[in-house]
């Protein structure tokens, strides 16, 4: 039956509401009537003019050139790539150090305890800015540049690798890469209604890996596809051609997923622990290696437990990026803050920048919930 609200609750919650709305429209007009008063009007005509500024970073090709719009896309993508890949990496390295905190591996359970304790009561930022100054200085300049086999150099600018240019071959990979999900969810689904009907298992994950790699060998071998090659070489100051990934990036990634790694350890240590010890005392029974008993019996009971705070960690790690700006990397914060210093339009960009880390951590959010109503109706 669909529950039912008395109506005093829905009386108090509408008033609430209306309350919050008045609150929000008197806002707006008390910061609209101040800036007329000031003679400054809100716009976001100044979105198409030329940004003058280029950004050390971008996945979409961008130059001074470049409208105000397209270097703010650019950040943004710079932010959502970066807390994708410190997303990654904050929670392998979460789920290592948890397994070992949770283990009773004498010298693992004190390593994990201290990188642990460590990670959680010091700054990031301090974290981010020790590690980028090592970095900085460890690492060789440009024209010293640390080569492996002459294709792959590494600076204290960047890390430098050859690269796929544009053609037959990156629009199959591409596809490729699309259809790759696509493949093992789909098949997944038929494999598993063959499971529950006959109770035979059919594996999904490497025959659909192994005949995609086919079909890219075959394309190769048989030149269905062209596979251009760009590599970097040192001309002048920098290298030219290839791909690069900038240090700043590089460091940030480490810095955030180290950081947030510890907090990761934590929620999957109490996981684990909250699974009942006799799953434990069963896996050992039936003669389980801790290995097996992890990857089998405990950590898929785990999973329903440590999903809905791990979300909470994902959110902290994609606001988290905003310490871009503490290295130089043209992250959304950071092209803002140019923007601003340019345009002094503080309130459009300030609102188009909350607008976009909101759009972000709703998907992030959804995604998380959405994973964790499908673990917890399989039952892990």
């Amino acid at each position: 039956m669909p529950r039912r609200f008395p109506k005093s609750a829905v009386v108090w919650q509408g008033g609430f509401i209306l309350l919050l709305v008045f609150a929000l429209v008197l806002a707006v007009r008390n910061i609209d009537a101040n800036l007329a008063r000031a003679g400054i009007s809100v716009s976001f005509d100044f979105l198409s003019s030329h940004a003058g500024f280029d950004i050390n970073e971008s996945l979409i090709p961008v130059s001074s050139e470049s409208s105000y719009g397209e270097v703010l896309l650019a950040g943004a993508i710079n932010t959502v790539v970066l807390s994708l890949i410190c997303i990654l990496g904050a929670t392998f390295i979460g789920v290592v150090m948890g397994v070992l905190r949770a283990s009773n591996h004498y010298l693992g359970v004190r390593l994990a305890l201290v990188y642990i304790e460590v990670m959680r009561n010091l700054p990031k930022l301090l974290i981010l800015l020790a590690l980028f100054l090592a970095v900085i200085n460890a690492l060789p300049p440009v024209r010293q540049s640390w080569a492996l086999h002459d294709m792959i150099f590494l600076s204290n600018r960047a890390l430098y690798f050859p690269a796929l240019e544009a053609g037959s071959g990156m629009r199959l990979l591409i596809v490729l890469a699309c259809l790759w999900p696509v493949s093992i969810f789909v098949l997944g689904k038929v494999a598993r209604r063959i499971q529950d009907a006959s109770g035979t298992v059919y594996p999904v994950f490497w025959p659909v890996t192994g005949v995609l790699v086919a079909v890219v060998a075959a394309s190769v071998l048989f030149g269905w596809a062209d596979y251009p090659v760009s590599y970097p070489m040192l001309q002048g100051f920098d290298f030219q051609g290839g791909h690069r990934i900038s240090i700043q990036f590089l460091v940030l990634a480490a810095a955030l997923s180290i950081y947030h790694g510890g907090q990761v350890a934590e929620l999957v240590r109490g996981a684990i622990e909250a699974v009942p010890n006799g799953q434990f005392e069963a896996s050992r029974a039936t003669g389980l290696s801790f290995l097996q008993m992890m990857r089998l019996v405990v950590l898929p009971q785990a999973v329903r437990i440590v999903v809905p705070p791990m979300g909470n960690q994902y959110l902290n790690i994609t606001k988290n990026t905003s310490i871009a700006l503490a290295v130089g990397y043209s992250d959304l914060v950071s092209v803002m803050t140019t923007s601003i210093n340019q345009t002094f339009r503080p309130i459009e960009l300030m609102t188009l920048s909350m607008g976009v880390y909101l759009v972000i951590c709703l998907a992030v959010s959804f995604a998380v919930n959405a994973y964790n109503a499908r673990v917890s109706s399989r039952g892990g």
